[in-house]
């Protein structure tokens, strides 16, 4: 992944990194939104938590350990 680092100027447009912000091009365009971190992992896990229902995490809980990486590699057909 790319970084920019954020010096003050840019850090106050950003409303001090604090909420969503849209970027636009000159014309108005919008071309992206910064998202503050806590916001972002807050809707990363958001996210997540709908991929599997309770039922099916608890299954794969109980399901006792997994296999060895060895043996997924060769699965894989890894050398």
């Amino acid at each position: 992944m790319s970084h920019i680092v954020v010096d003050d100027e840019l850090r106050a447009k950003l409303n001090g990194l604090n909420e969503t912000v849209e970027f636009r091009d000159a014309s108005g365009k919008a071309v992206g939104q910064f998202v503050p971190q806590d916001e972002y992992m807050r809707l990363l896990y958001a996210w997540a938590k709908t991929a599997f229902t309770d039922e099916e995490l608890d299954a794969a809980r109980r399901s006792g350990p997994g296999k060895p990486l060895s043996e997924i590699l060769k699965r894989l057909g890894a050398k």
